[in-house]
């Protein structure tokens, strides 16, 4: 296994009505790739093969995560999926965009 994730998300991407990709989200447990840090948050490339059963999932990339414990599934549009990937979870992202404000200090 290449990386464990924990608290992790399964995240449909829209373009309005129009499904673009699946990706998935979480916080690491551990690496054995050497990419990243205990408790790194990351949120990968599109989402090739989910097995549920065996908490496994493949990414276009070619990377192999096992997924820890009970997830979430969310789903983001397309223009915020920058910031799923800098570390907003979707539930985040909802609260963000249900206020008024339009800029951020």
């Amino acid at each position: 296994m290449n990386t464990v994730l924990k608290d992790w998300q399964i995240v449909s991407i829209f373009d309005n009505e129009d499904l673009i990709g699946v990706v998935l989200s979480g916080i690491v447990v551990d690496d054995r790739s050497c990419r990243y840090k205990k408790d790194d948050y990351i949120c990968t490339s599109k989402i090739k093969s989910l097995n549920e059963k065996n908490q496994i999932v493949i990414t276009s990339s070619g990377s192999v995560y096992q997924i820890l414990g009970e997830g979430n599934k969310a789903e983001i549009q397309l223009d915020d999926l920058e910031l799923l990937r800098i570390g907003f979870t979707p539930q985040q992202i909802h609260a963000l965009k249900s206020t008024n404000i339009r800029y951020f200090h």
